[in-house]
């Protein structure tokens, strides 16, 4: 039997404070909170779960869920990612009975790695910009060019910056330039992403990369009233590929042959040991996209009846929009997300709104 939802938000909850930047929870509240919930509510530790539901929040920080932070995932609204963050803590409060444990990701970076825009110079020894592209030149495969997202070349003969190789490998600077170029050819094989310069964001030890303080409230009640770990788990930080997807990095390998980075296997086999999996989280273009991507790709490896017990919260994810300063769209990842959502349904997965009823989700 499903637990019944819980009728009623703890009091120290406020929707508005999903947009405030700074909020932070007051851990005793909460705390108190929790106790009270368990008694009121006869709240069950999670251990004794007859069905395991896990929730995976996929980045849920501060510079992706905020409109001050580097990298705000606003969606065509402009408000996505607020909203987003309310829901998902409401969905917690009302289903604080049911979710076994909450597991968040946390994008996790330092100043000099291969997507940031001053890991990068042109031909005069100058850095690039966020929010540009580098690729391929087709038409020598061995030189990069940089490009804005609207295909218009900015520069040619593009390079990784002499001054900061040693910070990101210890091989010398032509090993360097040559893992630059096959990792940029290997990008354009794979067909995912084209390398795209972001500005800073999450750098650890930084206010954007902890976890926003609505949803941290709310998975610490989770947390202290079922008796249920708060679970971390960090990708991101490896200085030569991006890491969008939990999984696994965008290249795994050099460019002479070697080791670059591995699939986080052991996070899959965690994730699909439980016998239903919600997803939500930013941002859907992005992490949360490659993400979905992968857990399919080893579910279909493994059993693709599996895809059944994931269940993707729409309404709990938006899409990276660029606008310029006069506000009018410079990029626009809305159709990547959308076309990943309908191949994950099209597999099993089920779509489902935070606002329904879990028990009137398919399967649940």
């Amino acid at each position: 039997m499903v637990p019944p939802e819980i009728p009623q938000a703890p009091d120290h909850y406020r929707a508005d404070n999903a947009g405030d930047f700074s909020y932070a929870p007051d851990r005793m509240a909460v705390f108190r909170e929790a106790n009270r919930f368990r008694r009121e509510f006869g709240i069950a530790p999670a251990a004794a779960d007859a069905k395991r539901i896990d929730l995976l929040l996929i980045d849920v920080q501060r510079d992706f869920c905020h409109p001050e932070g580097t990298l705000y995932v606003g969606g065509r609204s402009g408000e996505g990612a607020v909203e987003d963050t309310r829901r998902i803590a409401e969905f917690i409060y009302r289903n604080l009975a049911r979710i076994t444990h909450i597991r968040c990701t946390l994008d996790s970076h330092n100043n000099f790695q291969i997507f940031f825009p001053w890991f990068w110079v042109d031909s005069h020894g100058e850095p690039l910009s966020p929010h540009t592209l580098i690729t391929v030149d087709k038409r020598d495969a061995r030189q990069l060019i940089n490009i804005d997202p609207l295909g218009n070349v900015l520069s040619g003969n593009v390079v990784p910056n002499p001054a900061m190789t040693s910070w990101v490998t210890d091989k010398g600077y032509d090993w360097l330039v040559e893992q630059c170029r096959f990792y940029n050819r290997e990008l354009a094989a794979g067909g995912r992403y084209t390398l795209y310069l972001w500005p800073p964001h999450c750098l650890v030890g930084s206010p954007g990369h902890t976890v926003t303080g609505v949803v941290d409230e709310a998975r610490t009640l989770h947390s202290l009233a079922r008796l249920s770990q708060s679970w971390t788990e960090i990708k991101g930080s490896h200085n030569l590929t991006e890491n969008y997807s939990v999984l696994r990095p965008e290249v795994l390998t050099t460019w002479d042959g070697g080791v670059l980075a591995e699939r986080n296997v052991r996070f899959y086999k965690t994730l699909v040991e439980a016998d239903a999996l919600i997803v939500a989280g930013q941002a859907a273009s992005h992490c949360v996209k490659s993400t979905v991507q992968d857990l399919l790709e080893e579910i279909r490896r493994e059993d693709p009846s599996l895809a059944r017990k994931v269940y993707l919260m729409a309404d709990c994810m938006s899409s990276v929009v660029v606008r310029s300063e006069d506000g009018a769209i410079a990029a626009d990842f809305t159709e990547a997300a959308e076309q990943t959502l309908d191949e994950a349904a099209s597999a099993g997965m089920h779509l489902v709104k935070s606002t329904e009823p879990m028990e009137s989700w398919p399967e649940m």
